[in-house]
């Protein structure tokens, strides 16, 4: 370390020394004031400015929108509860660009009543116009697009002029273009739900006014069809698919599955008809009228001449003959009484829907014997809820049936379950095959291990040198002035075998005492 730099840090250490405790605590503390500040300015001072990239995203558009901001290694803010993204001010104009590529956003279009936030005081009477017309389309469009299994909906509406001049307007109509999720696709109900939503959104809009098309430009609802007609021929078949359920579940309950057959045709009424029948009946005679008129006409008078042959000059020359006494009278007398009458008003409205006729079709199986087909007809006739009055027909017949492809079914289905079978078994012998082989291979390392084990503790033996060791051993006892008591030939040639047995039978031990030989011979 350069002396200067030495110095001053033993300075500053022997200044630390001399301060006391409160001094070196507070010390402390502004050396790391100190230094946070200065993190924090060198923090705030190289943070870019951040700028929307997006505002307004729905949550799948933001997720896809972070996913791709990742995938570039872009730094973001997400702000307003994740619905506005912050990218730096000078990548704002890049990202859009890369994001618009990747076809991101896909739903937040901006559409709906945000683009009335952005309109000025000063659009034209045809900007504000078409603006909150395009804003109806995309409120519409949104709400169509939170249906289940719809991805995304486009609305287009073509909304008559207002004018004071014309008399007659034609009706505003709609078009809805839908795209669903793969593999999903939109039933009756959710086709009619659309339309009602869009008229019912529209002022002066009707539901036969809408079309609907789906992205594989099939019309599922067309510009002056019948709204109801699809509906119609759901309720239709949901009524003729109950009957059956209900028909042949008592036949499989009485006769067995597969035995009998069930076929309902049934014709509804979609009319809705209203009826108002008023009835007047008399009320007590002992009640006093509600109003009573009587007129009196008198005349009395003299007897007139009756007849007579009128002249040239208008006078009558025969004056007939004379009625009467020549006095007369004249009375006439007429009396009119409005009596109390009750009087009943009844209202009848018929829902459309009801059931006009309808017949039902049972094939029995003519492999049953014994059946009754008399009851049998009257039980199908109680559960279908036949009505005779309204030209219901019941027709019950015994016949028999075609079990070829029951029967191919059957194989096909036993073929099915054998092979099931016989994969299963052959899965089960592999198994146990390769945990047989690990089994064996794992008893195997074993062995093979606590063997070399073994050989690892033994130490190899030369016999070659084990003679020599004894012949060392016969000649150091000889120098010793030992060699009278052991020749070394003799033990030589004597133990030999013996030490041969012994290591054959006892290596461990043999090696022991081999191993203390050597040690002894080498101190």
């Amino acid at each position: 370390m350069p002396a200067p730099i030495s110095g001053l840090l033993d300075r500053a250490t022997r200044t630390m020394r001399e301060f006391s405790l409160a001094q070196r605590t507070l010390a402390v503390i502004g050396v790391a004031v100190l230094v946070l500040g200065a993190v924090a300015l060198s923090a705030w001072l190289t943070k870019p400015s951040m700028a929307p990239l997006f505002a307004n995203l729905s949550a799948s558009d933001a997720s896809s929108i972070v996913d791709e901001l990742d995938s570039q290694g872009v730094t973001y803010q997400l702000t307003d509860g994740g619905s506005t993204i912050l990218v730096p001010a000078d990548k704002v104009y890049a990202l859009r660009l890369s994001a618009a590529a990747a076809g991101l956003p896909a739903a937040s279009d901006g559409g709906g009543y945000s683009l009335l936030d952005s309109m000025g005081m000063t659009s034209s009477e045809f900007q504000q116009q078409v603006t909150y017309q395009r804003a109806i389309e995309g409120e519409l469009a949104k709400t169509i697009g939170a249906l289940k299994g719809v991805t995304t909906a486009t609305v287009h509406l073509a909304l008559p002029e207002k004018s004071v001049f014309v008399s007659e307007t034609s009706d505003p109509t709609a078009s809805v273009f839908v795209e669903t999720a793969p593999g999903a696709s939109l039933t009756a109900d959710q086709v009619q739900s659309i339309v009602h939503l869009v008229s019912a959104g529209i002022e002066g809009m009707k539901p036969s006014d809408v079309a609907v098309i789906d992205a594989d430009g099939h019309v599922l609802s067309a510009v002056g069809g019948d709204a109801g007609t699809v509906l119609q021929g759901n309720q239709v078949s949901d009524y003729e698919s109950r009957v059956t359920s209900g028909v042949q579940s008592m036949l499989d309950a009485v006769l067995g599955p597969g035995n009998a057959v069930v076929s309902v045709t049934a014709e509804l009424d979609f009319d809705q008809t209203a009826r108002t029948t008023e009835t007047y009946s008399a009320s007590d005679p002992t009640l006093p009228p509600i109003n009573s008129a009587t007129t009196v006409e008198d005349y009395t008078g003299t007897g007139q001449t009756v007849g007579g042959v009128l002249g040239v000059d208008g006078s009558v020359t025969d004056t007939g003959t004379t009625t009467g006494d020549g006095a007369g009278t004249y009375h006439k007398e007429s009396a009119t009484v409005n009596n109390p009458l009750n009087k009943v008003t009844e209202q009848q409205t018929t829902a459309p829907g009801t059931v006009k006729r309808q017949s039902v079709s049972v094939i029995v199986s003519d492999a049953l014997s014994g059946v009754d087909m008399t009851a049998l007809q009257e039980s199908i006739a109680a559960a279908a809820g036949i009505d005779a009055t309204r030209g219901d027909v019941v027709s019950v017949a015994q016949m028999p049936f075609d079990t070829t492809t029951a029967t191919k079914a059957q194989e096909a289905l036993a073929a099915a379950d054998e092979q099931a079978k016989a994969e299963r078994t052959t899965e089960l012998i592999k198994t146990g095959a390769i945990a047989g082989v690990v089994l064996v291979s794992l008893v195997l390392l074993i062995i093979l291990g606590r063997r070399r084990g073994r050989r690892d503790d033994r130490e190899s033996i030369d016999l070659g040198d084990l003679e020599l060791l004894e012949a060392a051993k016969a000649e150091a006892l000889q120098a010793a002035g030992e060699a009278r008591a052991l020749p070394a030939p003799v033990v030589a040639d004597s133990k030999r075998d013996d030490v041969l047995a012994m290591a054959a039978e006892q290596p461990a031990e043999v090696a022991e005492v081999l191993r203390g030989w050597l040690t002894a011979g080498r101190s």
